[in-house]
């Protein structure tokens, strides 16, 4: 899956995590252009993950996103010396991140739920004190939630704050841990709406479903 060897590069080429984010919107949002089956998609993710550091200041070499890949793809192989297979991966790369940058008509601002979710993970910190928050796995919990769900395409179909908030949603679920704010509110509105007054119960729903798709998607390309 191409989305999952995005991650798994950046991890091992220590790049940030907006920065493996930015490489698979980059992505989704090139592959929702065009059709994925006249590009090949381990190819472009490379470009993206390039790509990405640029943009984030997360500069990578090139050299090490050849040799990262290869292994990735040929588990155990060792670096890739010069020759024909290095340097066709080298121009590759160059080649497809002009390309990616035209297809998304070099519009490269993205608009993470990170920050959205810093912002609310403050706000709720303040709610149940600093330390209750600091020992409940909340936090911890809903970041991942937010960096998995970017292995779906689904991540562009939704407002950044309204991303971050249902994958916060989605932890407090997981782990039964009730919300203060719930208290202040009548029954027509729900906590959340505190930081996203337009989102509704049913869109709330879809969000943290299509959050949970991802893992149903993870189970079976595991099993395969």
């Amino acid at each position: 899956m191409p989305a999952r060897f995005i991650f798994e590069c950046a991890q091992k080429l220590e790049m940030k995590p907006l920065t493996s984010a930015t490489a698979a919107i980059l992505y989704h949002r090139f592959f929702r252009e065009l059709d994925d089956t006249e590009y090949d998609p381990y190819m472009i993710a490379c470009s993206c993950l390039y790509l990405a550091g640029k943009i984030k200041d997360d500069k990578v070499r090139k050299r090490d996103v050849i040799n990262v890949a290869h292994n990735t793809i040929h588990r155990g192989a060792p670096p890739l010396e010069p020759c024909d297979e290095y340097w066709s991966m080298w121009d590759t790369i160059v080649q497809a991140e002009l390309f990616i940058a035209r297809v998304l008509k070099f519009d490269m601002t993205i608009v993470h739920p990170h920050k959205y979710m810093l912002h609310y993970m403050k706000s709720l910190q303040d709610q149940f004190g600093a330390q209750d928050w600091q020992a409940l796995p909340v936090a911890r919990a809903a970041a991942s939630f937010l960096q998995d769900f970017h292995h779906s395409p689904k991540i562009l179909d939704y407002k950044p704050a309204h991303t971050a908030v249902c994958c916060l949603a989605l932890a407090f679920q997981v782990y039964g841990v009730p919300v203060p704010l719930m208290d202040e509110m009548d029954e027509t509105t729900r906590w959340y709406n505190i930081f996203c007054p337009e989102l509704t119960r049913e869109q709330h729903w879809e969000i943290m479903e299509s959050i949970m798709d991802v893992y149903d998607m993870e189970t079976i390309i595991s099993e395969n």
